[in-house]
């Protein structure tokens, strides 16, 4: 899968679509839609389902040096809003604040980020590590491992940074009873 068939395909989800055009026109710093609802709007397409199936929420990310709650708050309230009449939750996250409260609340280490693509690279899966973006030329579309386990409904793990196998197992499971066509590898 080339990146314009990715990203062809993940805008048939016209709640990815609109987010991101949103996110563009809020000029949001460094803001991205990312991970499975790009990765699973793909399935969705490759397996004949509503290109909205098991989609649970909508990823966004953005980088802001002002790293005060009160501030990533405001964010938060100011997107509900712009989102409220799609009907689906939209979890949105300041990535220069991640590493303030991750440690606490997963028990991993999480060092500071310079840029939203850095949170991208530390997720869980490969196949999920992506993100798109509206720019005034077209769209920016991240994806360090590229699109092949996605258009093959490949789950693999990101045994780097921040590595769970509970959580890895758990995400798995998940998708694969929602997605059974999804092959599911193990740690290495």
């Amino acid at each position: 899968m080339t990146r314009d068939e990715f990203l062809a395909a993940a805008l048939r989800n016209l709640n990815n679509e609109f987010i991101v055009d949103e996110l563009f026109a809020l000029a949001l710093p460094d803001a991205w839609l990312v991970s499975g609802c790009l990765v699973q709007t793909v399935w969705n397409i490759k397996t004949g389902r509503n290109v909205d199936h098991g989609i649970s929420d909508y990823d966004v990310f953005y980088f802001d040096a002002d790293t005060s709650w009160e501030a990533e708050d405001a964010v938060i309230r100011t997107l509900a809003k712009h989102f409220a009449k799609l009907g689906v939750t939209v979890e949105v996250r300041n990535q220069a604040r991640v590493h303030l409260w991750y440690t606490q609340k997963h028990g991993l280490p999480y060092p500071p980020l310079h840029g939203s693509t850095e949170g991208i690279d530390r997720f869980l899966t490969k196949n999920t590590r992506v993100g798109i973006r509206r720019t005034q030329d077209g769209y920016d579309v991240y994806a360090p491992d590229g699109f092949d386990d996605a258009a093959n409904l490949i789950v693999r793990p990101n045994p780097g940074a921040n590595f769970s196998a509970e959580n890895y197992e758990k995400k798995a499971a998940r998708w694969k009873a929602l997605w059974p066509e999804v092959t599911v590898l193990g740690v290495e």
